[in-house]
Order: C-alpha cells, then sequence, then structure tokens
C-alpha cells in the first residue's frame, strides 16, 4: 500500500520475519458474512458473493469522507480488512490462511443514494474517493487465530457494532480459496471481509471509528482505531450525464439496518418481497425521487372524508358543540386532554398523521434517535393540511418539537401540530404561525425522555386514540378526534345546535328566563321552528 492510505506496521516480533505490503492492485469486499447481519437483514446467503472497490478509494485514518450535496444515505460499515502476503490462486481452504499477510481496519462507506442503478456493482455509491479508509496499523496475520478476531465500530464515541470473527457465516479462510478459485491474488490485495449488524448511517459532522484487535492473543495485538470524519460535499450531479441520487423507503431501511432505526412503520412481509440483497447484489424497482426531495408518501387527506366543504363547516363550528354531537353519538373518549393553544383564538382543522414517542431508554435513543429518525420523518413528509399528533404519553420534562421543525412542518403546509408532551423554544414556536397544542414549554431536548420509535401508526395521545386519517379539530376548548364516517353529520348537527343556541341566547338577552327555554320545551320549540321556516 502506498501514500497516505497505507497503515503503519506496528513494531513487534513479527515486524523483521515480514515485510510491509505493497500497494493493492485490487479491492474486494464480501456482501452479507456475519451471522448477526444476515439476521438483522432477515435474509442468509448460501455461498459468498462479492464486488470490487476502486483502489482510488482509499483513505487513512484521520482523513475526510464527504456526502455529496442533496443526498441522505451515507452508510459506513465496520469491516476487518485482510491483506494478501504471497499469490493465491486454486488455494486449497486448509491452506488459503497462509497467504494472508495482514489484517487491518477498514471503513466500507457506500452512499445508497446512488445504488439503484448499478445492480449490485456498487460503482459509484461505493467507489467515491475517500470511501475506503484502512488502518492505522497493521497486525501480523500470522500472530493470531482468523477465528478469535474482535471488531468494533464507534459513532461519535457510542459503540455500534461489535462482533467477532467466529460469528461470520463464512470463515476469513474460506473467503480467500474461494477467491482464489476464479482470480490471482496478488500481494497488497485488500479482501473487505463484510459487517456484523449495527452499520448505519453517518451525517456531516460525526467521526466513525473502527479498531480490529485479538483480545485473547498474547499481548492483545490490535489495528488502533480507523477515524474517519464525515464532511458536508460540495458541487452536484449532473443529470445530463447519468443517473443520479435516488432514495426510497427501503433504501432508507437497508442504510439504517432496520425499519425501525430508519423510522418507518413496520410492514408486512409477502413471500416475493425479498428486497434487495444486501450492497444491491440483487435487481430492485424503485421510485426515484431529487436529489433533495423526499419520496411521496400517500397523504391522510388524499380521499378521505375531510373535503373542502367538510372543512369549512368544522372551522365554524365550536368544538364544544362538537363534543356534544359525538357524546351523543356514544363517542365519549375522544378529546385530546390536557393540551392547549400557544396563541388564544387558534383554531386547527386537519386531518391526522402521527408520531410516537417511547420512553427513552439508553441503548434504544442510541439506534433510534439520532440521523434520520422517526420524528425527522414525520416533519419532513407531514402533509399539506394535515396535523402532526405526536404521542409523548403526557411527560412534559422534555420537548417534542422545537421552532426549526415547526418551521419544517409550516413551509409543509401541515394544518398544525398537537403533542401531549412539551414545546422547546416556545416563544419563537408561537411566533412562527403554526397552530401548535401542548402542555406547555419545556427547555430539555428529545432524548431526556423520549426515543423518537414509530410514524403514521396508531397512537395515544392525551388519552385519546388517533389513527392516521382522523380528524382533528381544535380551538380555545380543546382538541377532538372524529372518526372520518360520522364527521359530516356531526358537523352538521352541531351547526344546527349552534344556530338554535344563538337564538336561545337572543331570547335570554330580551329578558326570558331559562326555565323551558334552555333546553326547549315544545312551546319553545315551536316558536324556534316557526322562527325558522319564516326565515
Amino acid at each position: 500500500m502506498t501514500g497516505s492510505a497505507a497503515p503503519e506496521t506496528p513494531a513487534g516480533p513479527h515486524q523483521a520475519a515480514q515485510a510491509g505490503p505493497p500497494a493493492p492492485g485490487k479491492i474486494i469486499a464480501v456482501h452479507i458474512s456475519y451471522e448477526s447481519r444476515a439476521a438483522e437483514r432477515g435474509r442468509r446467503p448460501d455461498a459468498p458473493s462479492y464486488f470490487f472497490k476502486p483502489t482510488s478509494s482509499l483513505a487513512s485514518s484521520g482523513g475526510q469522507a464527504a456526502r455529496p450535496v442533496g443526498t441522505e444515505l451515507l452508510g459506513f460499515e465496520g469491516e476487518v480488512a485482510l491483506i494478501i502476503g504471497t499469490p493465491a490462486r486454486t488455494v486449497p481452504l486448509e491452506q488459503a490462511w497462509g497467504h494472508v499477510g495482514w489484517i487491518t481496519a477498514s471503513n466500507d462507506l457506500g452512499l445508497y443514494d446512488l445504488r439503484s442503478n448499478d445492480k449490485g456493482s456498487n460503482v459509484r455509491n461505493k467507489g467515491r474517493d475517500g470511501y475506503t479508509p484502512v488502518g492505522p496499523q497493521l497486525i501480523d496475520a500470522r500472530s493470531v487465530d482468523p477465528s478469535a478476531l474482535r471488531l468494533r465500530t464507534w459513532r461519535n464515541g457510542e459503540l455500534v457494532q461489535q462482533d467477532t470473527t467466529a460469528g461470520m457465516i463464512f470463515p476469513l479462510a474460506q473467503l480467500v480459496a474461494d477467491l482464489s478459485q476464479h482470480l490471482t491474488l496478488q500481494p497488497g490485495d485488500l479482501i473487505l471481509t463484510g459487517t456484523p449488524a449495527g452499520a448505519t448511517v453517518a451525517v456531516p459532522g460525526d467521526v466513525v471509528e473502527v479498531e480490529v484487535d485479538a483480545p485473547e492473543t498474547p499481548g492483545a495485538p490490535s489495528t488502533g482505531r480507523l477515524i474517519t470524519h464525515i464532511v458536508e460535499g460540495e458541487g452536484s450531479f449532473d443529470p445530463a450525464l447519468g443517473s443520479g441520487p435516488s432514495v426510497d423507503d427501503h433504501q432508507r431501511e437497508e442504510a439504517w439496518g432496520s425499519r425501525a432505526a430508519a423510522g418507518l412503520p413496520a410492514r408486512e412481509e409477502t413471500p416475493d418481497d425479498d428486497g434487495l440483497t444486501d450492497h444491491t447484489t440483487g435487481t430492485v424497482t424503485e421510485t426515484a425521487t431529487s436529489p433533495t426531495a423526499k419520496p411521496t408518501e400517500p397523504s391522510a387527506t388524499s380521499g378521505s372524508a375531510l373535503t373542502a366543504a367538510l372543512r369549512e363547516k368544522l372551522e365554524r363550528v365550536p368544538v364544544a358543540g362538537l363534543a356534544q354531537e359525538l357524546r351523543k353519538r356514544g363517542l365519549n373518549n375522544v378529546a385530546i386532554d390536557g393540551v392547549r393553544s400557544q396563541r388564544p383564538g387558534t383554531t386547527l382543522v386537519g386531518t391526522a398523521k402521527t408520531l410516537r414517542f417511547v420512553p427513552n431508554r439508553e441503548d434504544l435513543f442510541t439506534s433510534h434517535g439520532g440521523g434520520y429518525n422517526a420524528q425527522k420523518r414525520a416533519f419532513d413528509t407531514v402533509g399539506e393540511g394535515e396535523v402532526l399528533i405526536i404521542e409523548a404519553r403526557g411527560e412534559t420534562g422534555s420537548g417534542t418539537l422545537g421552532d426549526i421543525l415547526a418551521l419544517r412542518a409550516k413551509a409543509r403546509g401541515a394544518a398544525g401540530v398537537v403533542t401531549d408532551g412539551g414545546v422547546r423554544d416556545y416563544a419563537a414556536v408561537a411566533e412562527i404561525g403554526l397552530p401548535v397544542f401542548s402542555l406547555g414549554a419545556h427547555p430539555a431536548v428529545l432524548g431526556r425522555k423520549h426515543v423518537p420509535w414509530d410514524v403514521d401508526v396508531a397512537v395515544a395521545c392525551g388519552g385519546a386514540t388517533v389513527m392516521p386519517g382522523d380528524i382533528i379539530v381544535g380551538d380555545d376548548d380543546g382538541v377532538l378526534v372524529l372518526p372520518p364516517d360520522i364527521a359530516e353529520e356531526a358537523a352538521d348537527a352541531a351547526l344546527a345546535k349552534e344556530a338554535e343556541d344563538a337564538w336561545v341566547a337572543e331570547q335570554v338577552a330580551a329578558g326570558h328566563p331559562v326555565d323551558g327555554l334552555f333546553p326547549m320545551n315544545a312551546q319553545w320549540r315551536a316558536a324556534y321552528e316557526a322562527q325558522e321556516h319564516r326565515g
């Protein structure tokens, strides 16, 4: 290996016996190779499969890896890297490990936004400059048991990957022997041996560290930590030259490691729903999006009961009147208790889009709280006329949104936000003008009490169950959930009752006693109906 990407050979008893490696002629990477990764992906390969990475992608410890402007899913994968010491061609399994000269750490970076059109070759998404950091030091392969190596990866100091080569589906020696059946492995060639569970997404500002060691070997040889700084790239892609970035929810699931980690709702698998093999070794049909846009998702308002005419009615009817009509129809548990608008006089009408938080647990916040989590996805995909309903379990000890997310919701045309939790940047959120109903202000960030978990699922907000697509109405009296199938009926009845109450108020103001008038007896009912008929 040459240049700044070359690991430093550590001083030790094996250094004199084996010179350092030459520059690699090729880099070969393995797809799914760990049992933990296979379990995470839900598919276990019968045999190893491979792809090439260009040597121009090599980088050294302490370097930078750029996520291009307009992309979202820069995935990192800590891996054990083998460096070939002597030529290997058609070598038997029992002799294969003898052709490995050194072991080092590697980070197999890839940009999932560029996977769709390469059909498994990974040329664009994993071949970019700086996307194969290796190092910083070498372990002499003859000094360790290849089944007793430990791999660990940290993101911003948090351990996110930890496994050993004993947990591999295909032993390291098998990978060497198998590849040697098809091509000659030359001294210096690199084999990136696959990643265990826990590989996920990095964003600009993140620091990813990878270390390989042999803790059971005397002296516990180690590669040291391979450090990569994730930065925002410059420039853009020219669509006239070739296909550009595109992402969909399947790519998010693959990049983050699971639908839950990506903030996606669970879905049912069908027998034919294999998804992509790891690193897109199979064929996939995707919905392309622009580099900066999120994928189009069905809006709860699309085809819903909230027509323009019904919206106009609900904007006129008081929530208290609707509550009375719902009670008449046997619905007593449709009030989102405790929430109040930030600004008196605010009204709210829209269809529900839901976001669920679960109580904070440190390991779950590590896996689900960072990156493009469920909270960010909810605010990025809330549709025009939708009300984002947040289940925060009535916990007021942290914020569930702040000014940036409120701005995002308003920019997307959201009708408002209802949360049975707190709001950060309370005054700033109020100034934005987006209707927000909450339990009050709190300065703490999300991770103090909550883990963002699900989007577009049934939630419990303020003691009321809310389904995606339910109709939400709010005013100074509070917030109600209207089942769509009776919303029109309830609105018409509430408006009729409002007209009746207005007439009763006129009679009281004229000096009539309320006895027999409120509620109306037969005499007063006849007078009202006669007045209505004349009107």
